[in-house]
């Protein structure tokens, strides 16, 4: 089964992205800023991140920066977050995430990054 690893200050957001992902069959963990999903992935690293940007000690940018600087299983992330500029979807990349979705994210919408990012999707 794979493994989820939802990074949100939000609980209601936290809620409804695991009850999506869930519900499709995956194990969801969670963690409310990147600190704590820093310490998370350590010790045991996900098959994805689904990433929020802007959170409390350290923000989605700076987790990513600190989980790709690290020597272990490299799991795609996606970066999900309010912000819609150009700028955010380029830092976001920069920092080392492989998709980004703009809040609120639909349910399927969600599923198929997903499943493309898991190597999941059916041709």
């Amino acid at each position: 089964m794979k493994r989820i690893l939802i990074v949100d200050d939000a609980a209601t957001v936290r809620m409804y992205h695991r009850q999506i992902l869930e519900s499709a069959g995956y194990k969801v963990d969670e963690a409310v800023n990147g600190i704590e999903a820093l310490e998370k992935s350590l010790q045991q690293p996900f098959d994805l991140y689904v990433v929020d940007i802007n959170m409390p000690k350290l923000d989605g940018y700076g987790f990513l920066r600190e989980l790709r600087s690290q020597d272990i299983y490299q799991a795609p992330a996606i970066m999900v977050s309010t912000e819609a500029q150009t700028s955010d979807h380029q830092q976001a990349f920069a920092a080392g995430a492989n998709a980004y979705l703009v809040k609120p994210v639909k349910p399927e919408q969600l599923l198929i990054q997903v499943k493309l990012m898991i190597g999941e999707a059916r041709g």
